[in-house]
C-alpha cells in the first residue's frame, strides 16, 4: 500500500484536501465580513482547474460569469451565451473546487434572454443553475428585475443583482462607458440599487459607477454586499475578469484592471495577492483604477 496521491494522465487538479484551512462562504459568513469590514475578494472563474487554484489561494467566491463568452469563446459580446453553456461552465467550476477546500462561495451568471421573459422563466433559469451546483444566481438591470429578483429570494434563491455597466445591454447604453455620472443617473442608480436591496438581493456588482457614487450607494447599503469592477475602493468587495488580473486578454486591458502576475512565481501566488491586495484596500487605487 502506498499513500502517494494518484497520478492523472494530465496533472491538471491537486488532490483534495483533508481538512480545509478555512470555513466554507455562506451568505451569513458575508455578512459577517461585511459587520467587521473585511473587503470581500471575488475572481471570474470558468473550469475546475482555475477554480481549484482560486479556491485554494483563498478567493471567497468566484463568478461563472457569462463574460466566459467573450474571453473563452471568443465572441464580442456576452449575448450569445447560452443557459445551457453556463450550467456547463457551473458544473466544471463547482468540480474543481469540491477537489481542494470546497470552502469558496459560487455564483452563477443567468445569461442574456434567460430570464427576460417572465418571472417564471427567471426561476427555470436559476433552478438549472442552482441545480448545477452554484449558491446563488446573478442578473443585470434595475427597474422591472426588482419584481424578479423579489421572487426568487421568496423561494429560497440567493440573488446577485448587477448595476452600472451591464454587458448584456451594452448596445442600449451605447458603448462599454461609465456609468451613473450625470445627475439623473447617479440619481436612477441610487433608487435602483436601494430598490434591489428591499427586494432581497444580497450582493450587487457595481461595474464602471464613479467611484465617489459607488461608495455612497455601498454605505446605503447595510443588507446588500456590493462588488466594484472599476468603481473604486469604497465598496464592500471588488472582481476582476480572471483572465485580466493573469495578464492574458485578447483585447486592450481595462483602466480598472492590474496584472497581478507580475512579479509572481505562479497563478496561485498571484490569486493570493490579489487577494491580499482587496482586503487590504490596496486595489483598487481610486487614482488608477476607477473614476
Amino acid at each position: 500500500m502506498t499513500n502517494e496521491t494518484p497520478r492523472t494522465p494530465y496533472g491538471t487538479l491537486p488532490a483534495a484536501a483533508p481538512l480545509p484551512p478555512r470555513k466554507p462562504i455562506s451568505l451569513p459568513r458575508l455578512q459577517e465580513m461585511r459587520e467587521r469590514g473585511e473587503k470581500i475578494a471575488m475572481l471570474t472563474a470558468y473550469d475546475a482547474t482555475f477554480a481549484a487554484v482560486a479556491d485554494a489561494a483563498g478567493v471567497d467566491c468566484l463568478l461563472v460569469g457569462d463574460s466566459l463568452g467573450m474571453v473563452c469563446q471568443g465572441r464580442p459580446s456576452t449575448v450569445g451565451v447560452t443557459l445551457q453553456e453556463m450550467c456547463y461552465h457551473t458544473e466544471s467550476v463547482v468540480r474543481g473546487v469540491r477537489r481542494v477546500q470546497g470552502t469558496v462561495w459560487v455564483i452563477g451568471d443567468l445569461p442574456f434572454g434567460s430570464y427576460q421573459e417572465s418571472r417564471e422563466q427567471a426561476i427555470r433559469s436559476a433552478t438549472a443553475l442552482m441545480q448545477a451546483g452554484a449558491h446563488m444566481v446573478k442578473l443585470e438591470g434595475g427597474g422591472w428585475t426588482v419584481e424578479t429578483v423579489r421572487f426568487l429570494v421568496e423561494r429560497g434563491i440567493p440573488v446577485c443583482a448587477h448595476l452600472g455597466l451591464t454587458p448584456q445591454t451594452v448596445h442600449a447604453l451605447g458603448g462599454y462607458r461609465v456609468q451613473g455620472r450625470t445627475d439623473a443617473e447617479a440619481q436612477q442608480l441610487r433608487r435602483d440599487a436601494l430598490a434591489l436591496q428591499d427586494a432581497g438581493a444580497s450582493m450587487l456588482v457595481l461595474e464602471m459607477v464613479p467611484a465617489a457614487l459607488a461608495a455612497e450607494i455601498t454605505q446605503q447599503l447595510p443588507r446588500c454586499h456590493t462588488i466594484g469592477i472599476g468603481s473604486g475602493n469604497g465598496t464592500a468587495g471588488q472582481v476582476l475578469v480572471m483572465h485580466d488580473m493573469l495578464g492574458i486578454h485578447l483585447g486592450k486591458t481595462p483602466k480598472f484592471v492590474r496584472n497581478f502576475m507580475e512579479g509572481a512565481a505562479s497563478v496561485r501566488d498571484a490569486m493570493a495577492a490579489y487577494v491580499a491586495a482587496v482586503k487590504a484596500g490596496t486595489f483598487p487605487d481610486n487614482t488608477q483604477h476607477a473614476w
